[in-house]
């Protein structure tokens, strides 16, 4: 919260809210209208982009509003607990077990890192003429795929890894009672990786899923400067996808607005300007998740309040057998 009321206070400071207001009403509506259609596509996409994950063990509209509920509730809740509560959720409409689920989220979030590091490799270069630029962004991408390689050889050989498990577990038995059966369930999730068709309609669909984030933040772009190019669009994209990591509050308000600020800043861009852009950007997201996210939480009969209490005492949980989320 700290971090987040210092980098809100910090971009309007450097905005002026004046600029700011001008920058809002000198807007291309039509733009940001095309913009948040293309955000609505964007969330459909992602949703096709988890369900080779899940083995389409998983209907669409379960799926869609599934994934919508977790950043709804990323959004409200601390420590990102929406991504749990996605596994948790799921875990109700499907036969797949909570622990089952959780490595398509760990698999799918490496991936959006991939793209993420791909872009900024791409992009920096160009945007800061610097030699160690590509080094950098070089170095970040071989730690995700080196991440990626990790988890596709504990799929390849999850007999070995839980047998070590075991082993270890029964030296000390305080790593068996902090796992239980939740680790083989844990490796039997990751048995994705080595699906090569599902993993690669998994990537083409989260590749598409970029593209159409970057087409938005281009038309965002456009409205607000309308000499913006295809460059400043991308590097914003990683950026943000990067910049958001860092401790903020639910939503990452205020340190996504000071991250797109200071990636447009690169390229001259004003701070109204650029800080109008990033609050257009997150509200457009903010609007479109809450509100199929709430049709969801409404559907699932859930709410905010139990859900967050119960979503609290799963990731909490070190019980030596898996918590009790099908209970009422």
């Amino acid at each position: 919260l700290v971090i987040s009321v210092i980098s809100l206070v910090g971009v309007l400071y450097l905005a002026n809210p004046g600029r700011l207001y001008q920058a809002l009403r000198l807007a291309d509506s039509r733009l940001v209208l095309l913009a948040v259609a293309l955000g609505l596509l964007w969330l459909v996409v992602r949703a096709q982009a988890w369900r080779p994950l899940l083995r389409t063990q998983a209907g669409d509209s379960q799926v869609i509003f599934t994934v919508n509920e977790g950043y709804l509730l990323n959004n409200v809740l601390p420590f990102r607990l929406g991504e749990i509560a996605r596994a948790f959720l799921l875990s109700l409409k499907t036969n797949l077990s909570f622990w089952q689920i959780i490595p398509t989220i760990i698999v799918e979030r490496i991936l959006d890192l991939a793209f993420a590091a791909g872009m900024l490799l791409f992009t920096l270069p160009y945007v800061v003429g610097a030699s160690w630029a590509r080094q950098a962004a070089l170095g970040s991408a071989a730690v995700v795929l080196a991440g990626l390689l990790a988890l596709f050889l504990l799929a390849r050989n999850r007999r070995w890894a839980l047998a070590q498990y075991e082993k270890l577990g029964q030296r000390w038995p305080a790593i068996q009672k902090f796992g239980g059966h939740s680790v083989e369930s844990l490796f039997n999730g990751l048995a994705i990786l080595t699906d090569g068709r599902l993993f690669l309609w998994a990537v083409f669909w989260i590749l598409l899923n970029w593209l159409i984030a970057l087409f938005q933040y281009y038309l965002i772009l456009r409205a607000f400067i309308p000499e913006g190019q295809w460059l400043w669009a991308a590097f914003t994209l990683s950026a943000a996808a990067l910049g958001v990591a860092a401790p903020s509050s639910p939503g990452a308000v205020g340190v996504y607005e000071l991250v797109v600020v200071g990636a447009l800043a690169l390229f001259g861009i004003p701070a109204a300007m650029a800080l109008a852009f990033a609050l257009t950007a997150h509200l457009s997201q903010y609007l479109l998740v809450g509100v199929l996210g709430a049709i969801g939480l409404a559907r699932d009969g859930q709410s905010l309040i139990g859900l967050y209490d119960r979503v609290r005492r799963i990731s909490q949980s070190s019980d030596s057998s898996e918590p009790n989320i099908h209970g009422s």
